[in-house]
Order: C-alpha cells, then structure tokens, then sequence
C-alpha cells in the first residue's frame, strides 16, 4: 500500500464550523474588549475601545479562514496581537486563544511539512523575542515594574515575575505546536485506515469475483468433459447404425445399446454434477472427485473400446496413493484425449492408455494414430485439460506423433513415498 503523507483537503462542514469559532470568538472578543476598557486594564495609557473592536474584528475574521490559508492566517492573528499588546488596546484574551488556534491549525493542516515547520519557528521566534525584549526593557528601567515588585536578591520577586512569563509564553506555544503535530498524524493514521478499508473491500469485490468466474470455469469444464464424451460416442455410433441398418441389423442393435448405454451414463453424471453443485457442503467437490478415480479409466477403456476405437490400457509401476482431486483430474484428461483422439483420429484411429507410477510423481500418458486434433481449431477440451493439470500442480504436453496422432503426457509430481518394512529390513542388512 502507497503511503499516505497527505491529510484531504478540509470539508465543507469544516469551514461552517469555522465560521461558528470565529463568530463566537467575536462575540466573547466584544464582551471582553468592554468589560477590559471598563477596568481600565492598561491604566491611563490605554487607547480607545473602538481599537479593541478592531483588532478583534481583525483577528476573527481572519480566524474564519483558518483552514483555508492556515500559515497566512497565523502570521495576521500573531501579527495583530503584536499590535494591540504594544500600542495597549484593551483586549488580550480573544487574542491569546486566536492566536494558539492559528498555530495549532498550521501544525495540523499543512500538509507541507516543511513549510508548517519554518513559519512556526519564524513566528514562535520572533514572538519570543519581542517578548525577550520587552523583559530587558523593564528590566534596565529606573522605574518599578506595576505592583511594585521588588528586584533585591539573587532570586526576587521581579525575577520570579520574567520567569513565569516565560514559561507561560513555552508552555503556549508549545502546547500549541505539539498539539497540532498531534492532530496532524492522528489524520493521517486515520486517512491511512480508511485507504487500507478502501483497499480490503475491493480487494473483497475483487476475489468474490474471481471465485464466481472460477466457479464458472470450473461447471464449464465439468459439463464439456462429462457431455462431450458421450455425445461424441453416440454420433460415432449413430453414423455407424445407420451405414448398418439394412446391411447388419445385429450391428445396428448393438450400435444402438452402445448409445442408450452412454445418454444414460451422461444423465447420471449430470445429475451428480448438479447435486454437487447444489450441496453447500465444503465437501461435495470431494465427493463428486472421488467417483472420478484412477481405478474407472479401466471401464473408460471398456467403453471407448465398445464405441468402435481399439484402445489398449497398461498401468507400470507400484501403485501410490493419489490425491482424490488428482485422480479425478487425471481421470478427465484421459477421458478427453480418447474424445478428441475418436472425434478427430478418424476411422481406423486407435489409441493407447499408460498409466505410471513413480516413487515422486504420477504420469498418465494418451497416445492415439491417425489425425492429430492439433491439426484442427482448438477447443475447450484442450483449454480445460491444462486448466486440470496446473489445477493439480503437474504440467502437461501436446506432442503431434511423426506418424500421425497424438501423445498427450502429464505428470503430477507427488510426496515421497513412506519406506515399507521390506525397504527397512534391505536398508538395515
């Protein structure tokens, strides 16, 4: 997953709730520019209210585009606030809270980094300074500070006095800077959930759409193999009986038993492929596996042999245990190449089937004479014999014989098989 180093952009319901802060902070700025004036907060020294109700109108309006303009905004609040405390205009208050939102707001919505970094050391700094300053003004002063604070001591109360403002003046504006760092990244963890959430569902959508086209090859090839067989069977037989119908009439009843024989076996198929697929059960692939087993190419043979295409059949080896789904995939594959190899051989085609087993793979190998099916349009038979093989971890080939036909060989590989007893005793002698 891309990491997300942007926070989105601020939201229409973000700039409402703007607009509320910074009337509300007009209103409390008013009420404190009064009550301040009133009490003579300056002294005699101090200017006119209608300068208080401008640098509030100033700082809130201002405050209203927080989000819109964050640096900007924090240079005109800070700036303001400069202003009014050095020409003594009776409001401080408002300003203090606007000015720690206006940093606050730089930390946690510019996205740039950098940029929220520098402009908050430049005002921080410079706000610290002017403070810096203010302090040694008072402090080389011939006169007292108000109330009179005694400087006498290592420790006096007028030190006390610049010491807590500036720990005031760190706290703020430190508070303000972590606090907006804080904001910033809990938006992006939070942008960063809410992208790996976009990503689970399509990835979701995406799988649940791939299992229903599996889904949907895999009943494709279920019913190519188990129809195409057969029907493929029953045309030969069917050309076969009517060129016999009024030269061999046993012929042609025998012909004609071999094709009820296979529309019977294709509807029982058929009607075990739908109860499979009708099951819910995670174990009706299994089951309708294990009817397909290597132990059936035998009477596969049978059959094809009594459809009219001489087949011979040859198992090498000691037989392993294979897999259900193996076997049932090999016993497809074999089913599919004497289709192709009675459909597309021709007349005089005949085929032979090798079955053998091997202490690490299992291999069945389809050869036929004739024509090769190669030499026509590919099919779905083609298609869904590899789909078997890679589907059981083997691989297959398609090899046109020299003297006509085909070679069909796949090989599954398998796991080692256990030593016998007879291994161990010849192993120990």
């Amino acid at each position: 997953m891309a990491d997300v180093v942007a926070r989105p952009a601020p939201t229409e319901q973000n700039y409402r709730a703007d607009l509320w802060i910074a009337l509300g902070l007009f209103v409390a700025g008013v009420i404190s520019s009064g009550l301040m004036s009133v009490v003579s907060f300056y002294g005699e020294t101090q200017v006119g209210i209608e300068w208080a109700l401008l640098t509030t109108t100033v700082v809130c309006g201002a405050l209203a585009f927080r989000r819109r303009y964050p640096i900007a905004v924090a240079a005109i609040v800070c700036a303001t606030y400069f202003v009014g405390v050095t020409f003594q205009v009776p409001e401080v208050h408002v300003g203090n809270i606007a000015m720690f939102i206006a940093l606050f707001t730089v930390g946690a919505w510019v996205n740039d980094r950098r940029r929220a970094f520098w402009s908050r050391t430049i005002i921080t700094s410079l706000m610290m300074l002017w403070l810096f300053i203010n302090m040694y003004i008072s402090a080389t002063a011939d006169v007292e500070i108000e109330d009179g604070l005694s400087r006498v001591g290592l420790f006096s109360p007028y030190v006390a006095w610049m010491l807590l403002n500036v720990l005031i003046n760190i706290g703020f504006f430190g508070g303000a800077w972590f606090m907006g760092d804080r904001a910033w990244h809990a938006a992006i963890e939070h942008e960063r959930l809410r992208q790996r959430t976009r990503e689970l569902e399509a990835e979701r959508e995406r799988t649940a759409a791939q299992a229903v086209a599996l889904d949907r090859v895999a009943i494709a090839r279920e019913l190519h193999d188990v129809v195409a067989h057969h029907v493929s069977a029953m045309g030969v037989q069917a050309s076969a009986a009517r060129l016999m119908m009024t030269k061999n009439p046993q012929a042609t009843a025998e012909a004609l038993t071999t094709i009820e024989t296979s529309a019977r076996t294709a509807i029982a198929e058929l009607r075990l492929l739908l109860e499979t697929l009708r099951t819910p059960d995670d174990g009706a692939d299994a089951g309708f596996a294990s009817t397909l087993r290597l132990e059936g190419l035998r009477d596969l043979i049978d059959h094809v042999n009594e459809a009219g295409m001489p087949t011979a059949f040859t198992v090498l080896g000691d037989e392993r245990v294979v897999p259900n789904v193996v076997q049932a995939n090999l016993y497809r594959i074999a089913q599919e190449s004497l289709t192709n190899a009675r459909r597309h051989g021709g007349a005089d085609a005949t085929a032979d089937v090798r079955l053998r087993y091997d202490p690490y793979f299992v291999e069945l190998e389809v050869t036929n004479t004739g024509r090769s099916m190669l030499q026509v349009r590919p099919g779905l038979g083609q298609l869904g014999m590899r789909e078997r093989a890679a589907a059981s971890g083997g691989t297959i080939e398609m090899i046109p014989r020299a003297r006509g036909g085909l070679l069909v060989r796949v090989q599954v590989p398998l796991a080692p098989a256990a030593p016998t007893d007879a291994d161990l005793a010849e192993a120990s002698a």
